[in-house]
């Protein structure tokens, strides 16, 4: 077992060198091999490396002052006061030799977790509204792939099951899936006075055309709006009781909805129609560039904002029958995490027995359409991981835009497969998958080190 330590107190004098003495000490008493990087007024000395902190079972952080754990991402942490590292080390090199060693999987949902704590401002209220839509766009895509299952014009026929499908997944969830974008991100931006003029100003984004693009720009304006009378309005308290029942509601629903309905909702529908027709027109390298385009952006910050973009893009024109990008952007997310599982394996001696190790979870998340999987191999190397990736998942998305792939359900990695025409070219989309796997891990292996070449060269 390895322990790597930092430590660093408020002056940076003493006290830092004293506790990494102390750790030390105690960890060649239990024959443990640690090393310590001290954080001192003269500066960083015997820094950590990234193979330092790879090949650690723990990290001990034994400081008074801020140090960054960035850099320590996935690894098991135990934070101490520097005072209780110089009194009693022995007791705390046993505390960190109990730490559970995180495997890939948990590290990935801690990554996910912090990121989404992490959201703020327009980006947060966003993802709200598109965290809510998704299991209407995945029933709803569902159910009417299901419905072409008796044939592609079967559901026109009334009273069949065909027809019964395509009500709930066209008429009711994708239906739905506007307005409830809309009024999720209002509520995200004014709590539950945004809710109404939210869901009101979305619903009339959809009948009137305007789509995704509507409900966004319809939920944007309806919180805001709901917030600032919220905040603006003062009343009596005998009349106070009337304002989140009636003055609220009604004000930002009137407001919101003659926008939409006179000004905002016809210009809106104007650029959805005009870039629905684009992309329905799309063929040869045009759609190649397009589909490398989005795929690169789902591997450049994995889940990320710019990863969250392409993904918001092509989920939104679902509802627009536009479903090629859709198929794009999760065959492109698919790479990263199950290249890298591939060069684990054919790569051995370029990753340490950790990495090979995460590998094998890897495999799931990729298949499972956790593109986060990717995040703790890139964050220990990169600047050769991440190139890497992104060109696996541009291949991909190319790939699949030129093999006129289709996908009707935003998420389910390969396990949407089975599900009869929920995606379109199964054969092609398969092979756009693998061949982006390939490229990512042959990639990944040229550019990485040997260990004993060492990560930082």
């Amino acid at each position: 077992m390895k322990l790597v330590a930092v430590t660093s107190c408020p002056t940076g004098i003493a006290h830092t060198y004293m506790a990494a003495e102390a750790l030390e000490n105690a960890a060649k008493k239990k024959g443990i091999s640690i090393k310590v990087e001290t954080q001192g007024s003269v500066g960083v000395e015997n820094e950590l490396t990234v193979q330092d902190i790879q090949e650690a079972h723990a990290v001990i952080i034994a400081a008074g002052a801020n140090v960054s754990k960035e850099r320590f991402a996935g690894k098991a942490i135990l934070e101490v006061a520097v005072a209780e590292a110089i009194k009693d080390g022995e007791a705390v090199i046993e505390r960190a030799m109990k730490l559970e060693k995180k495997d890939l999987i948990k590290q990935v949902e801690e990554i996910k977790q912090q990121r989404s704590e992490e959201r703020t401002g327009p980006y947060k209220h966003l993802m709200t509204g598109v965290s809510f839509m998704l299991p209407l766009v995945v029933a709803g895509g569902l159910a009417i792939a299901l419905s072409f299952v008796f044939g592609i014009e079967a559901f026109k026929e009334s009273g069949t099951l065909a027809a019964a499908l395509m009500q709930i997944g066209g008429a009711s969830a994708f239906g739905l899936m506007v307005p409830v974008l809309a009024g999720y991100i209002a509520y995200s931006i004014a709590d539950r006075p945004g809710l109404a003029p939210g869901f009101i100003g979305g619903m009339i984004a959809s009948q009137i055309g305007a789509g995704f693009l509507g409900g966004i720009v319809a939920g944007f304006i309806a919180g805001y709006t709901a917030d600032f009378l919220k905040k603006n309005i003062k009343l009596p308290k005998t009349f106070e009781g009337l304002k989140p029942i009636l003055i609220l509601p009604l004000l930002s629903s009137l407001f919101v909805g003659l926008l939409m309905i006179y000004v905002i909702g016809t210009p809106v529908k104007g650029i959805l129609d005009a870039v629905t027709s684009w992309l329905q027109g799309l063929s040869g390298t045009n759609a190649m560039l397009l589909g490398g385009i989005l795929g690169a952006m789902m591997a450049f910050d994995m889940g990320g904002p710019i990863n969250k973009a392409a993904y918001t893009f092509a989920v939104g024109l679902l509802g627009s029958n536009v479903f090629e990008p859709q198929a794009a952007v999760m065959a492109a997310g698919m790479t990263p995490p199950l290249g890298l599982a591939l060069a684990t394996i054919l790569f051995k001696n370029k990753f340490t027995k950790a990495e090979v190790e995460a590998g094998k979870a890897a495999w799931v998340l990729g298949i499972s359409f956790i593109t986060e999987g990717a995040i703790p191999f890139a964050a220990a190397d990169p600047f050769r991981v991440i190139p890497s990736i992104m060109a696996g998942s541009a291949v991909a998305g190319a790939m699949s835009m030129a093999f006129r792939c289709t996908l009707r359900a935003p998420h389910g990695g390969i396990f949407v497969l089975p599900i009869p025409n929920a995606v379109g070219n199964p054969a092609g989309y398969v092979l756009a998958i693998v061949a982006g796997t390939i490229v990512t891990a042959l990639l990944v292996g040229m550019l990485k080190k040997k260990l004993n070449e060492g990560i930082d060269a």
